[in-house]
């Protein structure tokens, strides 16, 4: 039953920031604004939902070294995306014209911060922790990183390889960074991150859903499997390969620290004890 209250909670909250967000859009200004507040609103809701089913505190949104998290998840995903596009950009499939528009990437810190904090809530707060309580990491991981991807389907240019490429590269690495720390503002940081590189600064597309104009000013060239074509470079073989060696990575820390969940173990894995941090 927690789960349905958890659900419920969380996507109503989703459903007003994105009304919210989608109302203010041609204000680039006001969408910084509302976007960010649309993204403590979601995790507001989170902590209090979990509070009042759970009976504690959900220490995976706890504020003690929230920003220092969310800031190496942003690095995280800014380095990420930025390697996809070196490899796009040396083989001559990405080119640089010149300047965007700052107000533009403005706008666009709000969007993606809204966008990611939402995302991260309901399917790796919610979705893959109860879960993975109940079928252990690996499964849990594999069915919502496929929910994840599926639910791409409904943006503009969407195509099925561009949902299975959004699974792997980010369902399946999402929920394993997860996995790796039990914290959701790393992985809100690397959703962020990898968002905002890929609309707020390289100005391109975002799993199909039209073009955007961040800091620079780019054109995209080339085959489909190597640019994404319009569904964007999420559809392209550098990012599901570089989600994909990342999500061995995050399984990796979390088979070593010990959170891996086991199928059959019904043990509680996430949020009832003290946060993971990356190692230094």
């Amino acid at each position: 039953m927690r789960f349905v209250w958890q659900f419920l909670a969380v996507l109503a909250a989703y459903a007003v920031g994105g009304v919210s967000i989608n109302a203010v859009k041609d204000n680039d200004w006001l969408t910084l604004v509302v976007g960010l507040t649309a993204a403590a609103l979601v995790v507001f809701v989170y902590a209090w939902v979990v509070r009042r089913t759970e009976r504690r505190q959900a220490l995976d949104v706890a504020s003690d070294g929230a920003a220092a998290k969310a800031g190496w998840g942003t690095l995280i995903g800014v380095g990420m995306f930025s390697a996809v596009i070196v490899n796009l950009w040396t083989s001559g499939h990405y080119e640089v014209e010149g300047l965007g528009s700052v107000q533009g990437a403005v706008g666009l810190v709000g969007f993606m911060a809204g966008a990611a904090a939402t995302e991260e809530v309901v399917y790796r707060g919610v979705l893959f922790r109860i879960i993975e309580e109940h079928i252990g990491t690996y499964l849990a991981l594999g069915l919502t990183g496929v929910v994840f991807g599926l639910s791409h389907l409904l943006n503009e240019d969407a195509t099925l390889w561009g949902a299975v490429a959004i699974a792997v590269e980010a369902g399946f690495m999402l929920a394993a960074a997860y996995a790796a720390t039990r914290n959701l503002w790393l992985t809100i940081g690397v959703h962020f991150g990898w968002n905002f590189a890929a609309a707020g600064i390289f100005s391109t597309v975002v799993s199909g859903n039209g073009d955007n104009q961040g800091l620079l000013d780019a054109a995209m060239s080339g085959p489909k499997l190597l640019t994404g074509g319009d569904f964007g470079p999420e559809g392209s073989v550098y990012s599901v390969g570089f989600g994909a060696l990342l999500t061995l990575v995050f399984l990796w820390l979390a088979h070593r620290r010990g959170n891996i969940v086991r199928f059959g173990s019904r043990r509680r894995a996430a949020g009832a004890g003290p946060a993971a941090t990356l190692p230094r």
